[in-house]
């Protein structure tokens, strides 16, 4: 496997609305910003060893935040859902 794909996919997302649609064969992931779909699919593929049928992609704007006196902003960052082909399944999300 080459490790740009690595570099593509960060981590599988997990919060309770991504585990509800996994039940549609949907499953979230944070992605690279610059990444496009089609490499998002072919990392997707390539790691899983599934079949990808659709992705949706949206960017994570940055907000404002505070700690005590001090602000900042939260990062940036990109959310890929991915659905699968009926009868595939990724196992250990």
């Amino acid at each position: 496997m080459n490790t740009k794909y690595l570099e593509i996919i960060k981590a599988p997302l997990v919060t309770e609305k991504s585990n509800d649609a996994k039940q549609n064969n949907k499953y979230t992931f944070l992605v690279s910003e610059k990444a496009t779909k089609t490499e998002i699919k072919e990392a997707i593929e390539r790691i899983f060893k599934v079949k990808v049928e659709s992705i949706s992609t949206l960017n994570i704007k940055v907000k404002t935040k505070r700690v005590g006196r001090y602000t900042g902003l939260s990062n940036r960052g990109k959310k890929a859902i991915v659905t699968l082909k009926d009868g595939m399944t990724i196992e250990n999300i």
